[in-house]
């Protein structure tokens, strides 16, 4: 009977179609666990937008929180961060600690705004 058999008048043999088996799994495949997809640049989305709130600041403006950290801190001053750090190593800037309750202190460097506002004012002089 014409049709029923697997080689073509050619002598190649027929394709079977589509593998079921792979064509279900990648339709029914659960969301890939791990990090979640990057956040085009200004487009947050409102959850996003309202975890980074911290009394009132938001990520895109950190100068009205009171400590800000390395990067803040030299955008605050109008340095590089490398400055920040060689002004804290010489002491000239004092970091905030902030204790856990382990005993041991946040390592993330932490700068107090009236810290460095008092630094930009004995430069003015």
């Amino acid at each position: 009977m014409p049709g029923t058999d697997s080689v073509h008048g050619d002598g190649r043999e027929r394709s079977p179609g589509p593998d079921l088996v792979s064509t279900q799994a990648a339709t029914h495949r659960p969301p890939n666990p791990g990090r979640p997809p990057k956040v085009q640049s200004g487009h947050l989305s409102s959850t996003a937008s309202t975890k980074s709130r911290v009394n009132g600041a938001t990520a895109s403006d950190p100068t009205l929180a009171r400590l800000l950290n390395l990067k803040a801190a030299a955008n605050y001053l109008g340095v590089s961060p490398w400055t920040i750090r060689d002004l804290e190593a010489r002491g000239v800037l004092k970091r905030v600690t902030v204790p856990l309750p382990s005993g041991t202190e946040l390592r993330k460097l932490l700068f107090d705004k009236v810290d460095l506002d008092c630094l930009i004012e004995a430069w003015k002089a």
